[in-house]
């Protein structure tokens, strides 16, 4: 889920209760990844209410570096069904490796309420795999949807879905709740699926886009990939193909950042010149939306338009 790290967390560590600390990379890192966390006060507004009510963002789960933007944008993106993967993908920072939480009851509540203190006007909805659950937790993104709606009638949602195990019958639940949006991320190029996303599939997760696009045409969708995993430039414009050919709309290019030695280590530090080269292939392929940068992540001015 596009989940790698602030580069100033690489040096720092992660602590669970109750586990060792795990230990983290001590690398110098190119001077483009090097960036400012953003005003303490756009994050302490909204550190303060999400943990006030007990809910969770990706932004913060993740430290994403673009999170003091995108709060300041009043953009955010909520992380429902808890904090705990059921997977244990091997470049992701979000919790795994024990049981998930039971579903909270006042969860879409609580994000609705969020969304209202905090004037957003752009949500993104996303989520750890919830294998656990029946339907993989497609009928709690509905729920969420329509409790943000009614408390917020002028937010648009986007949702970012992990892949229900390639059950076409959920991902058509959530399509049918007329995001914004629906994105899903391929996250690498199809010859590094197995070791950097275990229990994802390429194939599948071209599946998910392409099913909302029979559900309904009119709603964009879209995908990300993490750069670094050791893909090459001409893998990387295959899967661009492979995603205009199912009519994807939409794409993000990001740097991979290790998290811990615990993850995979960093093959690449793609420079920005290639980011900017490989945006434009993007955009001369047909895709209308685009974002590409080291720091870029899956929800990086998602509200957007080109």
């Amino acid at each position: 889920m596009n989940s790698s790290p602030t580069p100033s967390s690489i040096s720092t560590g992660s602590t669970s209760k109750g586990a060792p600390k795990r230990r983290s990379p001590l690398v110098t890192l190119p001077p483009w990844l090097r960036r400012s966390i953003g005003k303490a006060s756009e994050l302490s507004t909204v550190q303060r209410i999400i943990k006030q009510r007990n809910i969770h963002t990706i932004c913060e789960e993740g430290r994403c570096p673009n999170r003091a933007e995108c709060y300041a944008q009043k953009t955010a993106t909520f992380l429902l069904m808890g904090p705990t993967c059921t997977r244990a993908c091997a470049f992701c920072q979000v919790d795994k490796g024990h049981a998930p939480m039971p579903l909270d009851p006042e969860e879409p509540r609580k994000v609705g309420e969020a969304v209202q203190l905090l004037g957003l006007k752009y949500v993104v909805l996303t989520s750890v795999a919830r294998d656990d659950l029946p339907d993989g937790g497609a009928g709690w993104f509905v729920t969420v949807m329509e409790q943000v709606r009614t408390m917020n009638p002028g937010t648009e949602i986007e949702v970012l879905t992990p892949d229900f195990r390639g059950k076409r019958e959920l991902v058509v639940e959530v399509a049918r709740g007329n995001p914004a949006c629906y994105n899903h991320n391929v996250e690498t190029v199809k010859r590094l699926q197995r070791p950097v996303r275990r229990g994802g599939k390429y194939d599948r997760s071209l599946d998910v886009l392409r099913w909302v696009k029979e559900v309904n045409p009119e709603i964009p969708t879209k995908s990300g990939l993490m750069l670094g995993h050791g893909e090459t430039e001409a893998e990387i414009i295959e899967t661009l193909a492979d995603l205009r050919a199912i009519n994807c709309d939409r794409i993000t290019l990001g740097q991979y950042m290790r998290p811990s030695l615990d993850h995979l280590p960093v093959q690449k530090y793609w420079h920005p010149d290639e980011f900017e080269k490989l945006g434009n292939i993007a955009r001369e392929m047909g895709f209308a939306h685009v974002r590409s940068g080291p720091l870029v992540r899956s929800s990086y001015h998602a509200g957007e338009e080109e």
